[in-house]
């Protein structure tokens, strides 16, 4: 299901606040690495080497402020310090909140045909055009969607793709019952849970330790 019930999230704020996760084992964190670096139903949009010592998995949403704020003022100093130079692996998850979020990160995917530096531009675009995405859906969509060579039809096809759709659901259903994910921005740094914003020098301190390993 897109949108995820704020009683249901509320649940396992409660369970997580009662395992703190400070007491996950080394053995927990590889496992919980694993599985949220595994592919459910759509391709991987990952950046970096697959071999890089540090692998940041993050799920996110369209429409998160939080998540924008991310993408604009974070992510562009750890692609070029980390990723572009190989020490980190970046995999975006799709986490939407509701509806529009899915809709933009389905036009992400059928404007990237499969291309990931197309995908992270089309997210990048999607995110400084957030506030359009959630006023005005389909006139941003458009827009974007031409950036692209789309068409107006082209774009109404993608965002009514079922197929897309139920691969899109399920991925985030497995991020939510099996990876306990139950907001955005969340993210998994070589297996360690980090829910919520974060500035570059908060998620470079978490980098650094482990690459001198």
């Amino acid at each position: 299901m897109i949108v995820i019930r704020r009683i249901l999230a509320a649940a396992f704020l409660g369970l997580l606040t009662a395992f703190p996760y400070s007491a996950l084992t080394d053995r927990a964190m590889a496992q919980d690495a694993a599985l949220a670096a595994q592919p459910v139903s759509l391709p991987d949009m990952a950046l970096g080497p697959v071999n890089a010592p540090v692998t940041i998995v993050e799920f996110s949403s369209l429409t998160c402020p939080h998540c924008a704020a991310f993408a604009q003022n974070v992510f562009p100093m750890l692609r070029s310090r980390y990723i572009d130079t190989g020490k980190v692996r970046f995999v975006s998850r799709e986490f939407p909140l509701d509806i529009k979020a899915a809709s933009g990160s389905m036009l992400a995917r059928c404007a990237a045909g499969g291309d990931t530096p197309k995908y992270f531009e089309a997210v990048d675009m999607l995110f400084k055009r957030q506030e359009g995405l959630l006023e005005n859906t389909l006139e941003t969509m458009n827009d974007i969607g031409q950036h692209f060579g789309m068409s107006e039809e082209a774009v109404a096809a993608c965002v009514k793709d079922q197929a897309l759709l139920d691969k899109l659901s399920a991925d985030q259903k497995f991020a939510y019952e099996q990876l306990k994910v139950d907001a955005t921005p969340y993210f998994f740094v070589n297996g360690e849970r980090l829910r919520g914003s974060m500035s570059f020098e908060e998620l470079e301190a978490k980098i650094k330790p482990l690459l001198n390993r």
